[in-house]
């Protein structure tokens, strides 16, 4: 796929989300863990993510002193953000299953 960025925003707030949820962190370390996990993303489309999800009442952030210069963001889930995340793990089951059935079907068959 040339152009796969909307797909790959949609499906980076849910997987920001569960990592957020599993552990309470500052932007860089998402980014961090979502390289590590194998996407190959960089601050500049993380940042706006988190913001957005902050802004749509997903994310609480405080702020606390570093040990290497500024302040840094703690993200950490809203209720809300958790109810979110619960409804975006239905859809990516719903979705992936269907995508799946679809990839590896042999569409021949399914002819009437």
């Amino acid at each position: 796929m040339n152009n796969d960025t909307q797909i790959m925003k949609g499906i980076l707030e849910g997987c920001l989300l569960r990592i957020i949820e599993h552990e309470e962190m500052y932007g860089y370390a998402a980014v961090e863990k979502l390289n590590q996990l194998g996407f190959s993303v960089n601050e500049a489309t993380v940042y706006p993510i988190l913001s957005r999800l902050q802004t749509r009442g997903l994310l609480h952030v405080s702020n606390r002193p570093s040990p290497f210069g500024p302040r840094r963001k703690y993200y950490s889930l809203t209720q809300t953000g958790m109810e979110y995340l619960n409804g975006f793990r239905q859809t990516w089951e719903k979705i992936r299953t269907i995508a799946d059935t679809i990839m590896e079907v042999d569409l021949n068959d399914q002819k009437k």
